[in-house]
């Protein structure tokens, strides 16, 4: 093996907001209320590799955040948080676990951020959102994955779903 086909690196090259959006459907008669809202969070990434010639993948973290109270939907926060990452050297497995924990883990702080502000910009109450552990999100969703293979593998049909 040349060095060249030995040489393993990961770089991030830009962290970008992909896209925001904030929404206060009961504004403004919802500022007249005393609100205790309850928050649900939902989490999701998607990773790509840019071009076939390239060892550049895009990873998006989505960030969904709804606030209600009762049937009322008190603020809706939707952030795609996005990156730009060179990844050579490395396949397979390795591969998989980077683009689906190790990046989304470097890009949730940004996304963290952005919904605070957008929250805190709306006139609500500041929003933390706690630390998020990806690796074990990773493992969750790679289970989840093989026992639906499995399942659909007994049932005749092949292929995740």
């Amino acid at each position: 093996m040349s060095e060249e086909e030995t040489k393993r690196t990961f770089q991030l090259q830009r962290i970008y907001a992909r896209d925001i959006s904030f929404e206060v459907p009961g504004a403004p008669d919802i500022f007249r209320k005393q609100i205790n809202p309850h928050v649900n969070v939902q989490l999701n990434s998607e990773a790509r590799r840019i071009n076939e010639e390239s060892d550049q993948y895009e990873v998006v973290l989505t960030l969904t955040i709804t606030a209600s109270e009762e049937e009322t939907t008190v603020y809706l926060v939707e952030v795609k948080q996005a990156g730009i990452f060179s990844i050579t050297g490395i396949e397979g497995d390795e591969l998989e676990r980077l683009l689906g924990s190790h990046c989304p883990q470097t890009l949730f702080p940004y996304a963290r951020e952005t919904v605070s502000d957008l929250v805190n910009r709306g006139s609500f109450p500041q929003l933390l959102l706690q630390p998020m552990n990806f690796e074990a999100l990773y493992q969750e969703a790679r289970r989840r994955r093989a026992e639906k293979q499995q399942e659909g593998g007994e049932q005749g049909v092949g292929g995740a779903h």
